[in-house]
């Protein structure tokens, strides 16, 4: 998924670039309020670098992996998954959130993907049927390209943050926001900033 191909499929330039034009365009397509619209758009286009990412990079060096797996890769075990992403998913999504063991290959196939990285083969059956329709668990790939906002738009429903939406924009509705997307507060600059900047293109 990218920039542009959201474009193409709300209707508008495919210009690769997230304008007034575009916002209002995916607001009236996805039936938002100018509210809603501000703060999932700013949310999505910090999680994704500026809609750039939409599938979960894992090509990470053995020093990557002990500092961000550490506790999958004891010892010098990083050493044989090094630069491999797809030994990687397997190993550390193994036997959690519905996947199957290490062997079953569910780690790399139910990867994160999406504009919220929808990671497990249980969000991604929750998913299918949110959608009506099995085409994520026989094609995950599409949660990165065909469903990749559709899928943003699944966690915040299911996790009810439109009703933190709705609370306005401003910055405590941010905070609460990017706590429940993030797990912290990482880039709450510029989640801010492009939550007022998207609100002024579509209020």
């Amino acid at each position: 998924m990218s920039l542009k191909s959201l474009q193409e499929k709300i209707g508008v330039g495919a210009d690769g670039a997230f304008g007034p034009g575009t916002i209002k365009k995916a607001m009236e397509f996805y039936k938002l309020t100018p509210v809603r619209a501000a703060h999932f758009f700013a949310q999505t286009a910090h999680e994704t670098g500026g809609f750039k990412a939409f599938s979960e990079n894992l090509n990470y060096s053995a020093q990557g992996l002990q500092g961000i797996f550490g506790k999958y890769f004891p010892g010098t075990l990083e050493e044989s998954y090094a630069r491999q992403p797809e030994k990687i998913a397997n190993r550390v999504y193994a036997s959690r959130m519905g996947n199957g063991d290490e062997a079953s290959g569910d780690g790399w196939k139910f990867r994160g993907r999406g504009a919220l990285q929808l990671t497990g083969k249980a969000n991604y059956e929750a998913f299918a049927k949110y959608l009506g329709n099995n085409e994520v668990l026989t094609n995950p790939d599409t949660v990165a390209t065909k469903y990749a906002f559709e899928s943003a738009m699944f966690f915040f429903e299911r996790n009810k943050l439109w009703a933190i939406c709705d609370k306005g924009i401003n910055d405590a509705a941010i905070l609460e926001l990017t706590k429940r997307i993030n797990g912290g507060t990482h880039g709450l600059e510029d989640r801010k900033t492009k939550t007022f900047k998207y609100y002024e293109y579509v209020k």
